[in-house]
């Protein structure tokens, strides 16, 4: 769109937008990839004239606060925020790189007595709209994920997001990704966004930018027509009538995740989170889960090559290499994250095999 209206107005195109199509999505690009002097979209939004720029909100509401933090005793520091927010009985979403690293955020958190449930891409669609609504009720205060763009968790219970390896290069930390998964804290007049980084990538300096800007704005529009701003209420989706109704407890699969699974009906249980066996004390915090999710940077694993990637010559490998970063790159343009980490992963993989 932004290149489509730079052609009809006679606007020269930024380098930026060269790999796009041409003529509204009809004609070629004049890039195969990303030129390697791309302005970032912050620049190019103030470069390009005639763009109308939505951000001023009935309900007044502002675009969230951000605050950069060190990597150094990340999860202590999530915690006390977690908690603060638990009290006022409001939501948060955790966004971290790989499933493993959501899992083990994820399960920690449990132990620590937060009702807490990882969300990725190996979840089925079903039990990912259970998790979802199931924060919206309360039963969960905390969703730790991958990809949290295209959920539609425009939740106003939310009120803190926090971004691990915000300062990361790559599709799961650009500007586009960390600018929408900011908007996430943006439907709660209490929204913060923390962003934990022992540096500051250009993407996070360009999203920080946008949206303090964008917040300078809202608060002078606000102050302008007297608003003052409130969260946006929004039902709670229907789930059988009660909130007892939602959900049943979890079960344990065959390689130890435990899962949500749905309430099929019968009689009223007991209290949801000692069905869930989530409350304080439920486990023992481990110093070695802990150590391991602190250190954000350690989250792959390789487990013994299978028997057909240990059977690939060198070439075959370096040419499944090749088709894998070609789809993970399809993917990521898709905003299909979760299908782009995997891709990713598999790629480590393969050159952990190759060293």
């Amino acid at each position: 769109e932004l290149r489509h209206l730079c052609e009809i107005t006679g606007q020269p195109v930024p380098n930026g937008l060269l790999h796009s199509p041409s003529g509204g999505g009809a004609g070629e690009p004049d890039l195969a990839k990303k030129h390697p002097e791309a302005e970032s979209m912050y620049d190019m939004l103030q470069s390009i004239q005639g763009i109308a720029k939505m951000e001023l909100r009935p309900t007044g509401l502002l675009d969230p606060e951000i605050e950069v933090r060190p990597t150094a005793g990340q999860i202590n520091d999530l915690l006390t925020e977690i908690n603060a927010r638990v009290e006022r009985k409001e939501r948060c979403l955790v966004t971290v790189m790989t499933i493993k690293f959501a899992e083990e955020v994820a399960a920690y958190l449990n132990r620590m007595g937060v009702k807490a449930h990882h969300l990725h891409s190996e979840i089925d669609t079903i039990e990912r709209t259970e998790i979802i609504n199931a924060l919206r009720w309360g039963h969960i205060d905390v969703i730790v994920g991958i990809n949290l763009l295209r959920e539609g968790l425009d939740i106003p219970e939310v009120s803190l997001v926090a971004i691990f390896d915000a300062d990361r290069q790559g599709f799961l930390r650009n500007e586009r990704s960390l600018l929408q998964t900011i908007g996430r804290a943006a439907r709660n007049q209490h929204g913060k966004v923390l962003l934990y980084a022992d540096g500051f990538s250009p993407a996070m300096e360009a999203a920080i930018r946008q949206t303090l800007e964008r917040r300078q704005r809202q608060e002078a529009n606000n102050k302008a027509l007297g608003i003052t701003p409130k969260t946006i209420i929004k039902a709670l989706p229907a789930m059988g009538g009660t909130e007892d109704a939602t959900i049943s407890g979890t079960t344990t699969s065959s390689d130890g995740k435990r899962r949500l699974i749905a309430k099929k009906g019968g009689r009223k249980d007991g209290d949801w989170a000692q069905r869930l066996r989530l409350g304080a004390g439920a486990w023992s915090a481990s110093e070695k889960d802990e150590n391991s999710i602190e250190n954000s940077n350690s989250q792959l694993t390789y487990d013994e090559p299978d028997d057909v990637t240990a059977s690939l010559s060198p070439d075959e490998r370096a040419a499944l290499m090749e088709e894998l970063r070609k789809a993970m790159n399809e993917a990521a343009k898709d905003l299909d994250f979760e299908e782009a980490a995997r891709l990713r992963d598999r790629i480590h993989e393969l050159e952990h095999w190759s060293d």
